[in-house]
């Protein structure tokens, strides 16, 4: 679900359906761990003493990186992939947030900043998707479409 994130062995697959949401899924290939975000927002102004919420991209990443570190392991030695962001919403008066394009960006500079092994990415278009990573393998497999359940 959007603000919902998950990481370790303990899921036999993660699932995740997207509009303009964003997912990032990470794999580290040689402790066989792994896991998943799924961002509504880029950002937010968060109050100091506000607990982190996985809706907002840079806040999930900084989740994601508290559970790597507590797994004694680096982003660098992850497998990245980034999926979403399409253009869901209809052109009100030729005013448009461009929600998913922005949470794009976020996603790309976030999985650059922190050194991550990019590996598959679909995003942008008009079209949902659907992401699934399967923790035993690392395997991520992406279906876009309008017809997706």
């Amino acid at each position: 679900m959007p603000g919902q994130l998950h990481f370790g062995r303990d899921a036999a697959s993660l699932r995740t359906l997207l509009g303009s949401c964003v997912a990032i899924t990470l794999w580290h290939p040689v402790r066989r761990l792994g896991g998943m975000c799924h961002f509504v927002l880029p950002s937010r102004k968060r109050p100091a003493a506000a607990p982190l919420d996985g809706r907002y991209g840079d806040e999930a990443v900084q989740r994601l990186l508290a559970l790597l570190a507590r797994h004694g392991t680096r982003p660098q030695e992850y497998v990245a992939h980034l999926y979403g962001g399409a253009d869901t919403l209809p052109d009100t008066g030729g005013v448009k947030p461009n929600i998913g394009e922005r949470n794009i960006e976020l996603g790309w500079t976030l999985i650059d900043r922190h050194g991550f092994q990019l590996e598959g990415v679909d995003v942008g278009d008009q079209v949902p998707r659907i992401v699934t990573l399967t923790l035993a393998s690392g395997e991520v497999q992406m279906r876009r479409g309008s017809g997706l359940r």
